[in-house]
């Protein structure tokens, strides 16, 4: 059955013609085709049919030396269907690592899922028709294959359900300008990697800008029909230098905002590309130390990663049921988990916070839930976990995070992850906590973490539970004077409930750490809003040492 969107910018009056209309009342018809008449003789026909289309248009201009090596325009449709045979509590779907799917038969064609980029409803509908016939056929294949793995599974009466039921929505977002200043974000990114280029310091450098916009549409037999526009910028600066030693270090700043205009101002870029060659080159002077234990103050950005790695995935729901994952927080509901004075919640639905635009924002999940804040740790204290359509033990319904990249299967995911604390203290106090702690233990001096690249984790049930975060710049305090000595060649490691759980106190200014991270669904935006956090004892492990020789000659621009 066809609807008529409502425009959400004036509710109750007619929407003026658009085009995304034409393709989503497209999807619906070839939706409500599929799923009333789809059978494979006597099997069970699909109960649930969902279909989802992101059309993306993207921008990107990369500099190096002084010119332009990259000026890309891309624009592609990519389709998702997600086509179920059973019902609510037992269905078709599988997780990922027990795929019943391969088969000698049935693999010899696999339709592309892309859509048209032309505004051609009978294409769209052509590529839908493709799609879920494959998509049908490998559901009801699982769903047989499930039913016949149970014969040999010991009855589970808190089994959960496959799938969580959910209310229809009708939304149609308003039109989202998409503009790019093409000829200056050329002349920037010329100009910045010119100053690159002029430092011998540098091994290699980047300047790379870009814009994204996607336009998302999702049709379901609920009844949700939803359109959606995001658009998303960045800048992105990026160095790497080698030290005497053969190490190999970077640097980089990265700013991202979902208009031009919020972009950094071109004195700004300029000012930060100084900053960077100034900061390279001081890692290059500095130190590199042993591995250590003992107690760091890990700033907003390090702090925020922390809690990202050793905490948000954990509480990811997926991750609860699956006999591959190590469950870390699996009973642990109305437990304490975490410091008294800690509070961690996920709200997709904030857009700014500590003064930047949070990458995490959105309206609509990716299978149609409304974007929900969720408290996940309360005074230290579990209460929730992040939930897709794919119910956990004790949750049975969706809180709006499930969340893909492209065409993936959309799976509990973090958005906008806030840490708050009531213990907080003035930097000083915080560094002279540090200082005390340090004493305490016998350590010569503790550790400021001023900011990190990324990090990764481990949370399968067939390694160890263990994270690890890349520091950049990395501060040793001397416990006599308080002096502070940049230092390097060394990586944050340690197990999450271990480390959390060191947590002595926080400074008062929070800071966001913006960026994208990678799981099962791909790559997603993601934010993490976090105080310092003073530790009472942080392991670092020595990176892996390069012992490369740098180049002979140097750069063909420089001074002889």
């Amino acid at each position: 059955m066809l609807v008529t969107l409502v425009c959400a910018a004036v509710l109750g009056a007619k929407p003026p013609p658009d085009a995304r209309q034409d393709l989503l009342d497209a999807m619906v018809i070839e939706l409500d085709r599929n799923f009333k008449t789809l059978k494979l003789k006597e099997n069970a026909p699909p109960y649930f049919l969902a279909y989802s289309m992101k059309d993306f248009e993207q921008r990107e201009i990369s500099a190096r030396y002084g010119a332009i090596y990259q000026d890309d325009t891309y624009r592609d449709r990519k389709l998702y269907v997600d086509a179920r045979v059973g019902d609510y509590t037992f269905d078709s779907s599988i997780d990922d690592e027990i795929d019943f799917t391969f088969s000698l038969k049935g693999n010899s064609f696999i339709p592309r899922k892309n859509a048209p980029l032309d505004e051609h409803p009978l294409a769209l509908r052509t590529s839908l028709w493709l799609v879920s016939d494959q998509q049908y056929k490998a559901a009801l294949f699982n769903f047989l294959k499930k039913k016949g793995e149970d014969v040999y599974a010991v009855d589970d009466p808190k089994r959960p359900a496959s799938f969580t039921r959910e209310e229809p929505v009708v939304y149609l977002g308003n039109r989202l300008p998409f503009s790019w200043s093409h000829d200056r974000w050329a002349a920037l990114a010329r100009d910045v990697s010119g100053t690159f280029g002029a430092a011998p310091q540098l091994l290699d450098s980047e300047v790379r800008i870009a814009g994204d916009k996607v336009v998302r549409y999702l049709v379901n037999t609920e009844g949700t029909r939803i359109v959606t526009e995001e658009a998303l910028y960045a800048v992105h600066l990026s160095v790497w230098a080698r030290a005497d030693d053969g190490q190999l270090l970077d640097d980089s700043r990265d700013w991202y905002a979902p208009t031009e205009e919020q972009l950094p101002t071109d004195a700004q870029v300029r000012e930060a590309a100084k900053k960077l060659v100034e900061e390279i080159s001081a890692l290059r002077a500095a130190p590199s130390i042993d591995p250590y234990t003992g107690p760091a103050i890990l700033e907003s950005d390090a702090a925020g990663v922390l809690f990202h790695e050793a905490v948000g995935h954990r509480l990811e729901g997926e991750r609860q049921g699956s006999d591959a994952e190590g469950k870390t927080f699996r009973g642990q509901v109305g437990k304490n988990v975490i410091a008294g004075f800690v509070s961690i919640y996920d709200d997709p639905t904030v857009r700014e916070a500590a003064g930047k635009q949070l990458n995490g924002w959105y309206l609509y999940d990716d299978e149609g839930v409304k974007a929900q804040r969720v408290p996940l740790v309360e005074g230290g204290v579990l209460k929730n976990f992040l939930l897709s359509r794919k119910p956990i033990e004790g949750f049975s319904k969706s809180n709006g995070h499930g969340r893909a990249q492209s065409n993936h299967k959309p799976v509990a995911r973090m958005a906008n992850l806030i840490v708050e604390s009531k213990k907080q203290v003035d930097d000083k106090q915080l560094k002279a906590m540090l200082i005390a702690e340090a004493k305490r233990q016998g350590k010569p001096y503790g550790l400021i973490i001023k900011d990190i690249t990324g990090g990764n984790t481990n949370t399968s049930s067939f390694g160890y539970q263990a994270f690890k975060g890349v520091p950049r710049m990395v501060y040793r305090v001397d416990v006599r004077d308080g002096r502070e000595t940049l230092v390097r060649g060394v990586e944050i490691v340690g197990t999450p409930l271990s480390s959390i759980n060191k947590i002595m106190a926080s400074g008062k200014t929070s800071g966001t750490f913006n960026g994208f991270c990678g799981a099962e669904s791909g790559m997603v935006p993601v934010s993490t809003v976090s105080p310092p956090m003073l530790l009472q004892e942080i392991e670092l492990q020595r990176v892996v040492e390069g012992k490369d020789r740098p180049p002979l000659l140097p750069p063909p621009g420089s001074a002889k």
